[in-house]
């Protein structure tokens, strides 16, 4: 767990390059996605989840989190079929619950951390149908999920929307972040995030 400002972590993951996030404020935190590393509930106990979106990957520990909340897209839908995603990399079966969305939201909410302000967005497709993007204004860092990689080229699959994606980029970057946080890698800055090459259709 690496704090990349007052209060805000990073938490690295070897597994595909993972990258989540803590947000914290008085007495209260806030996961950005789940993971998939169910031991990491033995040492956090957020009171919030918000899933920047539903890949497998993101949000397959959910259920070792509860009770707590989950802050989501309002089209973001976690179902069997992100099984079969996972599939398609791990030979072994899937013996956690998967938990849908308790709270979800349209356009953009402001949840309240510990005193501490967070913001949700979701400025369009790109990545997937529901991209949610993190802002705590206050630390000028953002956690924009999937849409931003770092140590590898952007993944656009079936789901994604490559026509939209730069727009989605343009409106993550005029929130004036120091920090941008990716879904995969390491965090980097808004000169990396203007500069990334937008995936092409798959």
């Amino acid at each position: 767990m690496i704090e990349i400002a007052d209060g805000v972590f990073v938490l690295r993951h070897a597994e595909l390059d993972l990258t989540l996030g803590l947000i914290t404020g008085s007495g209260d935190s806030l996961l950005v996605d789940s993971g998939m590393d169910e031991g990491l509930a033995e040492r956090l106990s957020p009171s919030r989840i918000v899933l920047t979106h539903n890949h497998f990957d993101h949000v397959l520990a959910t259920e070792a989190f509860l009770p707590c909340e989950v802050w989501a897209h309002e089209d973001c839908v976690v179902d069997e079929s992100l099984l079969e995603s996972r599939a398609r990399y791990y030979d072994e079966p899937f013996t956690g619950r998967l938990v849908a969305p308790t709270h979800t939201f349209g356009d953009s909410t402001t949840l309240d951390v510990g005193g501490r302000r967070v913001d949700l967005h979701h400025f369009g497709p790109a990545h997937t149908s529901h991209d949610v993007v993190v802002h705590v204004p206050d630390a000028g860092v953002v956690f924009a999920g999937d849409l931003v990689e770092e140590g590898a080229p952007a993944q656009a699959g079936p789901d994604a929307t490559p026509g939209n994606w730069r727009h989605v980029l343009d409106r993550v970057l005029a929130l004036g972040p120091r920090i941008v946080v990716p879904g995969h890698g390491n965090p980097v800055d808004a000169a990396f995030v203007r500069a990334m090459a937008i995936p092409a259709a798959s």
